[in-house]
């Protein structure tokens, strides 16, 4: 009697482990599979980094002139708002813009006619590409 209750003992003990070992490899399936998932979509994530950055590289991405759009664009609005909000009165600010805008066209203009000028004195001397 002794050896058939041992016997039965045993398959007790085997049935509970078979059935917690098939419940575990249940659950072990899913966590693959949550596994793979987030290993694919890393991958994928990764390849489309390096694309975007291959691309940026080569110059072919269209990233850049919507971020320069958006600087410009934010540049606008914060002078705007600076214009708005300033200390100073809405003549006063005129002025200065316009005193400011001034100084700044006499200077493209003196640089352009310096540099014209010296273009003429090479043309005129025969040490330019035009020649005498």
């Amino acid at each position: 009697m002794g050896f058939r209750k041992e016997n039965m003992l045993w398959n007790v003990l085997l049935g509970t482990s078979v059935y917690l070992l098939d419940s575990l490899r249940g659950r072990m399936a899913d966590g693959v599979d949550d596994f793979s998932g987030r290993a694919r979509d890393s991958y994928s994530e990764a390849s489309r980094r390096v694309n975007r950055a291959s691309d940026a590289l080569q110059g072919e991405d269209g990233h850049a002139l919507r971020t320069t759009i958006a600087l410009l664009a934010g540049v606008g609005v914060g002078v705007g708002v600076g214009l708005l909000l300033a200390p100073a009165t809405g003549e006063e600010t005129r002025s200065n813009l316009s005193d400011k805008v001034q100084d700044f066209g006499e200077k493209v203009r003196e640089k352009f006619t310096s540099e014209a000028d010296r273009g003429e004195s090479k043309r005129s001397s025969g040490t330019g590409t035009y020649g005498a």
